[in-house]
């Protein structure tokens, strides 16, 4: 099952590489398809030339899109990808080189192969590309035909600007793809594993171990006695004893192996280099660090010596546990170990990605290409636009366009958390394309050596605003340019669309890449905020609904759920029919919440739910009520206001509500053991 798993997911890993060199390689037969368009309809002597370069060109990218899936399992995928750029480049200034020069209506080709790549590439292969792109762009300003002056350095240092803020731009949010992936592998009580990032690293340690011999041993912990922490102390004080012994088991292994919390009060450790030899002397050593503090059941199991699947190692891991469990005394942590636990709780705070993080960096990568835009009109006026008649007013819009995208990068973090953002970005997206038209209507229009930046921006509004908002904004910029083509100037028909294409392609591939890491971006943040076994949300994701709903004059209440005798159940029917409770309380409690409630997992049988204004105890009986079919549940509840305004202080109030409440169960009866589930063979 494992080496079919290992497969599967290097078939993934495959047909996710393929998919990209053939998303590559469509983007690069997309130039020479418009470029022969647009030698079609304009004969000339070097027609046939160009039509040669387009056809190479095509027949590169055609050639690896057939072959992507060939190329993606290849170790040279890397050098075939290198090579494909450089007949891209190579073609590109060719056909530059062939239609006049860098301002021939095919003299951007170049410069926007370079826009395409800052989203395409990692940091050190696009600086490699960016420097031939720039050497072939120079190459054709130098022997192509006569430009005006400062043409190829406003082009060179505005097109430059955008694609390293693209560059940034995608960075970034890969860098956030990264840490959300981490953040969803993290238990955000402990600050160790959660199971599925345990999961993975279990499953690649057996696969290594397989197939080099390599030995792997798992240890798997479950604490005595634990369900009496929480009755007794609380659910904090029982949440302060995880965390404590997370950082026990942490400091007692090696820092290459890996601890995590599987679920509940169970833990595991995977040791990579430890063989069945060894192990047992580890797990003595790991029992006694964990014995003043949390006394636990051990269990074991080594692959491939014993095991050699990950159900396999489980299982005799699991049996070990449980035969350690019934030949030693349980012994519940005294009060003194609690308290330590509880003085030492304080854990590093957890890695967030916040909602606003993203639209912060979009912000002020728009007011860092206004601040990039207006520093190259300013070095033009001042170096190259002596003979300029409206020299001065080209410096002074550009002056203020520089002070306005320096206060707005300023401004981002507050634009950011706005409720009224889509407005401010909208009067933004025209006061900065008024900017923009301003300076090349000065200068003669969009042939203009500072025509280029209405274009300019094209790129990063697509990469960095939702579609809705990017779309309006990109037709009202391409609109802008026609008119002052129109209007104002440009050298002909076919300059003005050969540029508006080149960069509307550019702004489209942008915006694909935009919705593509926004998808993954909302799957990852699903990943980190839902509980695995039952799909409700998990404590960071309750935590993070709560600090959104629970506002100043807010009319909702908390309720705590704790089942009782569930620990009984795991014990003696299975953590199978452990399982298959927990989902079956979960899917009780969102059918049985009113409308507009939340419901969240805690750990292990902690539930919690924030249901709106009412009689809040009224509303947990009926819940308990609903409950009562297959276990009886201790409650706790608070309400917004009167108990306390955010989610820490609201928890604190319901726990203690709900174990005075079991401390009264307690004393008057024994509390209803659950109702075991009868499994399938199959589910078992």
């Amino acid at each position: 099952m494992l080496a079919l798993a290992s497969a599967d997911t290097s078939r993934v890993r495959g047909d996710v590489r393929a998919a990209i060199v053939r998303s590559s390689s469509l983007r690069a037969m997309l130039a020479p398809a418009v470029v022969a368009l647009y030698l079609a309809a304009t004969p000339g002597p070097s027609r046939p030339q160009m039509f040669a370069v387009t056809a190479v060109m095509f027949a590169v990218a055609a050639v690896t899109w057939r072959a992507a899936p060939r190329i993606a399992r290849g170790r040279s995928r890397v050098a075939v990808q290198a090579a494909g750029m450089l007949v891209n480049l190579a073609g590109a200034a060719a056909l530059s080189l062939l239609d006049g020069g860098v301002t021939s209506p095919l003299g951007a080709l170049v410069p926007v192969c370079v826009v395409f790549y800052a989203i395409m590439m990692p940091p050190r292969m696009f600086a490699v590309a960016a420097g031939i792109a720039a050497a072939a762009y120079w190459t054709v300003a130098l022997l192509g035909g006569p430009a005006p002056a400062a043409y190829a350095v406003v082009y060179t240092l505005g097109l430059g600007g955008v694609s390293v803020l693209c560059l940034r731009h995608a960075a970034a949010l890969a860098g956030l793809r990264r840490r959300l992936s981490e953040v969803s592998r993290v238990d955000p009580l402990t600050r160790s594993l959660n199971r599925r990032g345990f999961d993975e690293q279990l499953e690649q340690a057996v696969d290594q171990a397989r197939r080099t011999g390599q030995p792997v041993t798992l240890i798997l912990t479950d604490l005595d006695r634990f369900k009496l922490i929480n009755d007794t102390w609380g659910h904090q004080a029982g949440d302060d004893v995880l965390a404590a012994t997370a950082r026990t088991m942490s400091g007692a292994l090696r820092d290459t192996d890996l601890v995590g919390r599987l679920g509940g009060d169970e833990f595991g450790a995977l040791l990579t280099g430890t063989g069945p030899d060894d192990a047992p002397a580890i797990v003595e050593r790991l029992r006694t660090a964990l014995e003043n503090g949390a006394p636990a059941s051990l269990g074991y199991a080594s692959c491939p010596a014993e095991a050699t699947t990950v159900e396999e190692l489980r299982r005799l891991a699991d049996a070990r546990a449980y035969a350690d469990k019934t030949t030693r005394t349980g012994r519940t942590p005294a009060q003194r170990d609690v308290e330590q636990a509880r003085e030492h709780s304080a854990t590093p705070a957890p890695a967030r990605v916040t909602r606003t993080e993203r639209r912060r960096r979009s912000i002020a990568d728009v007011g860092w290409l206004c601040v990039s835009d207006n520093l190259v009109g300013l070095v033009y006026a001042a170096l190259f636009a002596h003979l300029a008649p409206h020299r001065l007013a080209i410096a002074a819009v550009c002056v203020l366009g520089l002070a306005y995208g320096l206060a707005f990068v300023a401004a981002a973090d507050r634009l950011s958390r706005s409720p009224r953002i889509r407005l401010l970005m909208a009067i933004h997206g025209t006061l900065m394309l008024a900017l923009t038209i301003t300076v090349p209507v000065l200068d003669g229009g969009v042939s203009s050596p500072t025509g280029l930046a209405m274009l300019v921006p094209m790129p990063l509004i697509a990469l960095g605003a939702q579609l809705r908002v990017a779309l309006p904004l990109l037709g009202l910029t391409a609109a802008a340019y026609l008119v002052v083509a129109a209007t104002v100037g440009a050298h002909g028909p076919w300059y003005t669309i050969m540029h508006l294409l080149g960069f509307g392609a550019v702004a489209a591939a942008c915006a694909a890449q935009g919705r593509d890491s926004a998808r993954r971006r909302r799957r990852l943040t699903d990943l980190s905020q839902t509980d695995a076994l039952t799909g409700l949300l998990n404590r960071r994701g309750f935590e993070d609904r709560c600090a959104a709903l629970l506002r100043p004059g807010a009319t909702t209440g908390l309720v705590l759920f704790d089942l009782d005798g569930f620990k009984a159940l795991n014990d003696t029917a299975g953590h199978a029919a452990g399982d298959e409770l927990l989902r079956w309380v979960a899917a009780t409690l969102v059918s049985q919440t009113p409308s507009g409630s939340v419901v969240g997992r805690l750990g292990g049988d902690e539930f919690v739910a924030l249901v709106p204004a009412g009689d809040v105890p009224a509303r947990a009986q009926r819940l308990r009520s609903a409950l009562a079919a297959r276990t009886a549940a201790s409650i706790g509840v608070a309400t917004c206001g009167t108990d306390g305004t955010d989610f820490a202080t609201l928890y604190a109030h319901a726990d203690g509500h709900l174990y005075a409440e079991k401390a009264i169960r307690r004393r008057s009866a024994p509390p209803r053991r659950v109702v075991a589930p009868r499994l399938s063979a199959q589910s078992a």
